[in-house]
């Protein structure tokens, strides 16, 4: 029985894209910042590709590719898309190594999960302050 909801890494984000024509020449980085959640995605077979058979990328609303299924749910997700699921995706977030999307198996169309809480965000999406900078101007001598 396939998990009816999801959340799945999208990853490559720093790789050009190769197909001819628009995709070609707008990077998937650049793509993945124009995603806004909630949009819809979709997903695609590459059986040729040379690192993963089961590669699946995913390509935004706009029909750009912004990276790959993750490899160890790629043959998970591949099959899915094999036994004619009716999976729909859509864009759930950015993230520092791509995005993430959110999909559904059952035909049903899928929510955005509620927002983390801000402690449970990745270190590098919390800004940095520093309490003690370290920093202490020479007091003013009397000339």
């Amino acid at each position: 029985m396939p998990l009816r909801t999801l959340s799945l890494d999208v990853v490559g984000a720093d790789h050009p894209n190769r197909r001819p024509g628009k995709q070609g020449k707008i990077p998937r980085r650049y793509e993945i910042q124009l995603c806004e959640p909630g949009e819809p995605i979709s997903l695609e077979l590459e059986p040729d590709n040379p690192v993963d058979p089961n590669a699946v990328r995913v390509m935004s609303a706009r029909g750009i590719q912004i990276g790959y299924i993750r490899h160890e749910r790629s043959m998970l997700i591949s099959g899915y898309i094999r036994d004619c699921l009716d999976i729909r995706g859509i864009f759930q977030r950015v993230m520092p190594w791509g995005a993430i999307i959110r999909i559904t198996t059952d035909g049903s169309e899928p929510e955005l999960p509620p927002a983390p809480a801000p402690s449970a965000q990745p270190l590098e999406s919390r800004a940095f302050v520093d309490e003690d900078p370290g920093f202490y101007p020479d007091p003013e001598w009397p000339e």
